[in-house]
């Protein structure tokens, strides 16, 4: 069996150095860390690795595919949402077992799931061990790690209880993809219905009235009005479909890039804000999210102007964002949140009110917790009733519709009877 030497620290800062008999350098590793030492450098051989073999990163030989390596992870790797939620979910369990912060990782690391984070984690496990914080790897990865989950990390590092503040990570996360879910949800029901609507209609006009128009042309009557607008929209799906699905793509790219900007980005959320249901939905979720952001944030030590740029960059809606950014350049020492808040136009009186009784009773994430809850009704409220009026506007849409084309038809049909004398 080979041996392998190493240098490494214990978790108080002294420096050690010896060998262990194992399989492979991973096995390795896992033998230092279960010694309660951090590894600094590992290689194959009985000497003492030379200076400047420690500053070399490990790296993966041919011959074992789970060594470790430092790269940085490619900007292409992105966990999503849910995938973070499961493994700060697991993390935070690990941690609270009683087991190290590497080997902790290190568990997670060796499993498969075909995702993102089969590559992210071994990699911020092998930076744990190069003697990273558990802050800096999440922060060289921003695609996967927001700043709110980064700070939180590092104020739960500084702090000593990172078990703590990943289970509240847990219930944040947790709420940020109920409510994203309660969306979503309730938006599936009108997409199929409008879905089947458009291919029942498209049938109708490609397939259907084509067949009744060459019945109409063998008989050579004169058609009442709605019949020729009818059999000239069909007319132009027949001859120019592929010029709609080409202008439609073409509209669909311009609109998305459109919005990817910073201007067109503002002009889509301050349009959220003018239409009535969706006003609705929008500002309720962005101020429960304002609520229970700022409430994680304070609750673990980030300082209050730190606590509002994040919550800037997280709230989801532009307009809010400018108008947080606002407050926070009117705070200074000694300020009350709640009144810069106040002196805006987005924010509602009730919010910036129970901020206030927060800040005065010193309870300021009780205060907070009151205004999420409070939002996280209304988000519901306001989702059924979003649901409750699309329901029958598509209902009429279709109705109107379909009632066009039954009539339209049924008119012809009459005309032609009436000429037969039937």
């Amino acid at each position: 069996m080979p041996r392998y030497s190493y240098k490494a620290k214990s978790h108080s800062g002294e420096s050690t150095q010896g060998h262990v008999d194992a399989r492979d350098r991973r096995s390795a590793l896992t033998q230092i860390e279960r010694m309660g030492f951090i590894p600094v450098s590992v290689v194959e051989g009985a000497g003492v690795p030379p200076k400047e073999e420690r500053r070399k990163p490990l790296r993966r030989s041919a011959g074992n595919r789970h060594s470790y390596r430092t790269t940085r992870a490619p900007r292409k790797q992105r966990m999503k949402l849910r995938d973070v939620l499961f493994f700060t979910r697991e993390l935070s369990d690990l941690l609270a077992s009683g087991m190290t912060l590497g080997n902790a990782l290190n568990t997670l690391a060796v499993r498969k799931t075909g995702r993102a984070q089969d590559v992210i984690i071994p990699q911020i496990h092998d930076e744990i061990i190069q003697g990273y914080s558990l802050s800096d790897a999440l922060a060289r990865r921003p695609e996967s790690f927001s700043t709110l989950y980064i700070n939180m990390v590092r104020a739960g590092e500084a702090g000593g209880d990172l078990s703590e503040v990943l289970e509240r990570l847990c219930q944040h996360y947790e709420r940020v993809q109920e409510a994203r879910e309660k969306i979503g949800m309730a938006l599936i029901y009108p997409c199929i219905v409008m879905g089947m609507g458009a291919l029942i209609i498209m049938f109708t006009m490609i397939y259907v009235i084509p067949q009744f128009t060459s019945i109409f042309e063998e008989l050579g009557s004169t058609l009442p009005v709605p019949t020729q607008i009818l059999i000239g929209i069909s007319g132009f799906f027949m001859d120019y479909w592929w010029l709609m699905v080409a202008a439609a793509a073409l509209a669909a790219i311009a609109v998305h890039r459109y919005l990817g900007t910073e201007e067109g980005k503002i002009r889509w959320h301050r349009m959220q804000l003018r239409i009535p249901v969706v006003r609705d939905i929008v500002t309720a979720n962005a101020y429960a999210h304002f609520a229970r952001t700022l409430s994680a944030l304070l609750s673990n030590g980030v300082p209050v102007l730190d606590a509002l740029e994040i919550v800037e960059k997280t709230v989801g809606n532009r307009i809010i964002a400018m108008e947080i950014r606002e407050a926070r350049n009117r705070v200074t020492d000694g300020a009350t949140i709640s009144a810069p808040l106040a002196s805006g136009k987005v924010f509602p009186r009730l919010l910036t009110d129970m901020l206030a009784v927060g800040e005065e009773t010193g309870d300021m994430g009780g205060a907070l917790n009151h205004i999420g809850n409070r939002y996280e009704h209304e988000l519901d409220r306001n989702i059924k009733i979003m649901t409750t009026v699309l329901e029958p506007a598509m209902i009429i849409v279709i109705f109107v519709v379909v009632g066009f084309v039954a009539i339209s038809m049924l008119m012809a049909v009459f005309d032609l009877t009436s000429g037969l004398n039937i």
